[in-house]
């Protein structure tokens, strides 16, 4: 360790202000993300895939949904780059731009009536420009609040993860309001494209409060970011392989999770006969709660420790797994609400609100962006690959059992809880630390 790291000045105004702006752009790019995930769970086989069955249409409808998650890491390793040479706001004001001209663009391609092959084409390339984008968001968003943190870090990242699921109970409000306004027939034939025309609106929202943001502290005073050209996705591979495999791992069991209450909940419920609506207005519900357990967690984790958090909230994750589904396929309002709500706004935000924390604290400065943005984005790709999989194992059996589907939840829980050991607490490791070896990241 570096016994004397770099005296850092920092204004606690601007921490407010970047988390402010963290907070903000995160929803704006989360809204463009999950207006897609619902479009890609209840519209998408109608409008791109009528040339196949309902459940091979809602399976291929989901995969593109997919796709976008599988994109996220190449767009955590580019941008991450680019954050790591060139400033982390650069990258910020670049990524929020990409994602909101592909969600435009969305809006406005044709349908495969009158486009054929060429749509869902089309579909999946701007979802893959979407997961480049996105992937490249999250690290710079939480490495500006939190490098501008003096203290409370946990806290003050956690208000891009917050951003998440305010993003999706904004995409569930307009995708709501646009069903009430135009009607179900019209939202499935024109009304969809809608809400991703309003992205345009968003994205210019968005670059006027990041604007506003100065660049990281931590990142100015970084000691070899000018003379160090090895590439920083290099030296993480050199100098500590565990620690980014661990940091995969942390996340994923929250991820696959996620994928589960927010993508394939609402595919779930609509097949077995609960009504679109209600589905999304439980979900709108448990979104709005899991802002305040996310920050509520994140807080916490700050007293307590990231490592007692996720613990925590990995045995939760696997022992929820088996109660979400049947309470979901008992079609009741009150029961679906209260699966989605505790899992998603008390369960989730154990395991999900710290990881921003805990990522930033992870890697060195002068390659943080790349090394947080890739485990992150890694891990992220279980939210993208469990609706996928979870139609497909139902498809195999028929749809009559859930109880393989949790099984899996509760495995990749267990494997959350297993690098989170590994990894160790790192709450009151100073950012200015340069973290040299595996052994000293991992046991420190």
């Amino acid at each position: 360790m570096n016994q004397n790291p770099p005296v850092v000045a920092k204004d606690p105004k601007m921490v407010r202000r970047a988390a402010a702006s963290s907070f903000i752009g995160s929803v704006i790019e989360y809204y463009d993300f999950f207006v897609y995930a619902t479009c890609a769970a209840v519209v998408f086989k109608d409008v791109f895939f009528t040339n196949m069955t309902p459940l091979l249409g809602t399976l291929a409808s989901l995969s593109t949904f997919a796709a976008g998650y599988l994109a996220r890491p190449f767009g955590g390793v580019v941008f991450g780059h680019f954050g790591d040479r060139l400033g982390r706001k650069k990258m910020l004001v670049l990524t929020m731009m990409i994602m909101g001209i592909a969600s435009t663009l969305v809006g406005v391609l044709p349908s495969y009536e009158t486009a054929g092959f060429l749509a869902p084409i089309l579909l999946v390339l701007l979802r893959v420009v979407q997961g480049v984008a996105l992937g490249g968001e999250w690290g710079g968003a939480v490495l500006m609040t939190a490098e501008h943190a003096d203290s409370r870090r946990g806290f003050w990242a956690s208000f891009t993860n917050a951003g998440a699921p305010t993003g999706t109970l904004t995409s569930t409000l307009v995708i709501t309001a646009t069903i009430a306004a135009v009607g179900n027939d019209a939202f499935v034939d024109w009304g969809w494209r809608i809400p991703f025309l309003l992205s345009l609106l968003l994205l210019v929202v968005g670059l006027v409060i990041r604007a506003k943001v100065e660049e990281s502290p931590e990142f100015v005073v970084a000691e070899d970011r000018v003379t160090n050209k090895e590439i920083p996705l290099v030296r993480i591979l050199k100098s500590q392989p565990k620690t980014l495999v661990y940091s995969v791992g942390v996340g994923l069991g929250a991820f696959i999770f996620q994928g589960a209450l927010t993508t394939y909940c609402i595919a779930y419920g609509v097949q077995i006969g609960v009504p679109r609506q209600s589905i999304l207005n439980a979900l709108t519900i448990s979104s709005f709660f899991s802002v305040f357990g996310i920050i509520g967690w994140s807080a916490l984790s700050d007293k307590i420790g990231r490592m007692p958090m996720v613990i925590a909230g990995s045995v939760g994750i696997a022992l929820w797994g088996f109660a979400l589904f049947p309470l979901i396929g008992t079609q009741s309002f009150p029961m679906i609400v209260l699966a989605l709500v505790v899992g998603q706004a008390v369960i989730h935000p154990m395991v999900y609100g710290p990881l921003a924390g805990l990522y930033t604290e992870l890697f060195d400065t002068e390659y943080r962006y790349t090394g947080a943005s890739l485990g992150y984005q890694i891990a992220g790709i279980g939210a993208g690959i469990s609706p996928v999989l979870f139609a497909a194992m139902m498809s195999a059996n028929g749809g009559t059992s859930t109880v393989s589907l949790s099984i899996v939840i509760a495995a990749v829980a267990a494997l959350s809880i297993v690098c989170i050991v590994k990894l160790g607490e790192t709450k009151d490791r100073a950012l200015s630390t340069v973290v040299a070896t595996d052994s000293a990241a991992v046991h420190s």
